[in-house]
């Protein structure tokens, strides 16, 4: 069948994971906490607010790195805070010595502190100036397709369209966005921000997002650890239902056994 679905590796700046399945590490009770969550999540790749953890920055304060370490999870440094592109570029050069000259970022610029909604002018600028300094940059950006498409161009490796105001759960509000932008993308799309449970993460790899990042639907659950764990099952299934394809939807019964032959 020609519209037959065929899987490939996720690979980000040359590399290739496993897990499609990319987890925050603020909001949790202690670094106990934290390390446990993750682990049981399977994520090979955790995001790390700059501003806000200490990856060495603070010399003799709890370093992340510690129960983190870079030589089994991909560090992946984000501007969480960050409200002009300015303070974003500044804050991804500070990672980079932080962390030995790593290029991966997540670049989020914020427009304001009650939606944290991506201010898409600054991320643009932002972005441009990052590529150019060598940075592979994942960005956060609203679900607009046409700003997707000139992030794409100006150079960014993944582009991380919200489902929904971040740390809010409510979920995938607009589908239909995201299916558009997943038409157009040439790089990775993974659904950043909204997550609230394990069916929004399914449904995020159904519609083809090669991976979702979140943060809060596991750290704000009742029991994190048990909610990563549920959140990797579920990138599995919606990445295997995607493979898959669903059956179409239909207006009236059809029955499961043939109705021809039956006995009479």
């Amino acid at each position: 069948m020609s519209n037959v679905r065929s899987d490939k590796p996720f690979v980000l700046a040359g590399r290739t994971y496993q897990s499609r399945l990319l987890v925050g590490t603020g909001k949790y009770r202690d670094m106990e906490e934290t390390r446990l969550a993750i682990e049981a999540s399977g994520a090979e790749i955790v995001t790390v607010a700059v501003r806000r953890t200490n990856i060495g920055q603070n010399p003799g304060e709890p370093n992340l790195l510690d129960i983190l370490p870079p030589d089994r999870y991909t560090i992946l440094p984000n501007t969480a805070g960050c409200y002009d592109a300015i303070e974003a570029v500044r804050t991804c050069r500070l990672a980079r010595e932080l962390l030995d000259g790593h290029n991966l970022v997540k670049l989020e610029v914020l427009a304001d502190q009650k939606t944290l909604f991506p201010n898409v002018i600054e991320t643009l600028k932002a972005a441009e100036i990052l590529v150019k300094d060598g940075f592979d940059v994942m960005v956060y950006t609203s679900d607009d397709p046409i700003i997707a498409r000139q992030l794409e161009q100006i150079g960014c490796i993944a582009v991380m369209p919200l489902a929904g105001l971040i740390g809010t759960g409510l979920g995938i509000c607009n589908p239909y966005n995201l299916r558009i932008i997943l038409e157009e993308a040439k790089i990775p799309v993974l659904v950043d921000a909204g997550v609230g449970t394990a069916s929004d993460a399914t449904i995020a790899m159904e519609l083809g997002c090669e991976a979702v990042l979140m943060n809060s639907a596991i750290a704000n659950a009742q029991q994190p650890i048990m909610m990563a764990e549920a959140m990797k099952h579920a990138i599995v299934a919606g990445r295997l239902a995607y493979l898959a394809g669903r059956m179409p939807k239909k207006l009236y019964a059809s029955a499961s056994s043939p109705l021809d032959g039956l006995i009479k």
